[in-house]
């Protein structure tokens, strides 16, 4: 049986990502060789709140759909983690359970270092301590903008501004136009703004009106970033 590899495409999606890029050579490598590929169809389950972390992943193509399920059962999209973005050193780091669902959102390849690997990699590479302490850093620091934009922004503007993360992504570009690569429903870009379905659908309208965006099922077009922009800064 063949161990499975990274396609071209995977690999620059690894090696690009912007956390990843800035290592030395030494520890990327050292990351790449104690790694293995896993593929995975569309809604595979990864991990479990309250489960044990056993795993450190980083997304090679497709995402990962971070989730969290309210009072009444019904699971809730909280973000996705798309090719590049590595999930799951936190639990690792503190011994805790995990706080979120995790799983796959499309056909999705992951990088994947078992959790031996993981502390043999911090025992010999004290660079990756300092690498990951700046990771979650950064993770802290958006998601305090996400709770200023919750408290301070108009859904109109949060909207405009999650769109222009989306295309940047998960953007394909065709002329003037930006196709979102990531299959997504109203309901869970709803979900990931706070927000309600109906409302999302209303603001839409208007951002189509204006020839900002266009709407198609389960996919987002942008056809002026420039509106889009515009819309996020009012």
């Amino acid at each position: 049986m063949n161990t499975p590899v990274l396609t071209i495409d995977e690999r620059h999606n690894i090696e690009s990502g912007a956390w990843f890029a800035k290592l030395s050579t030494p520890l990327r490598q050292a990351i790449l060789s104690r790694a293995f590929v896993r593929r995975h169809a569309d809604g595979t389950p990864l991990a479990s709140r309250g489960g044990q972390a056993e795993e450190w992943c980083g997304v090679a193509r497709g995402a990962v759909r971070i989730s969290t399920s309210s009072l009444s059962g019904k699971q809730v999209t909280l973000t996705y983690a798309e090719p590049g973005v590595w999930f799951g050193d936190i639990a690792l780091f503190d011994g805790l359970p995990r706080t979120h669902d995790a799983d796959t959102h499309g056909e999705t390849t992951l990088l994947v270092v078992r959790k031996p690997d993981f502390k043999e990699l911090l025992a010999q590479h004290v660079e990756l301590y300092d690498a990951l302490l700046r990771l979650n850093c950064r993770r802290l620091r958006l998601m305090f903008d996400q709770f200023e934009d919750l408290n301070t922004r108009p859904l109109q503007a949060r909207l405009a501004k999650q769109i222009l993360l989306l295309a940047r992504s998960y953007g394909i570009a065709r002329g003037e136009e930006i196709r979102i690569g990531l299959q997504l429903a109203q309901e869970d870009l709803a979900q990931m703004l706070g927000a309600s379905r109906q409302r999302v659908n209303q603001e839409l309208k208007g951002f189509e009106r204006e020839g900002a965006v266009r709407v198609e099922p389960t996919r987002l077009v942008v056809l002026s970033r420039d509106k889009l922009l515009a819309i996020a800064e009012r």
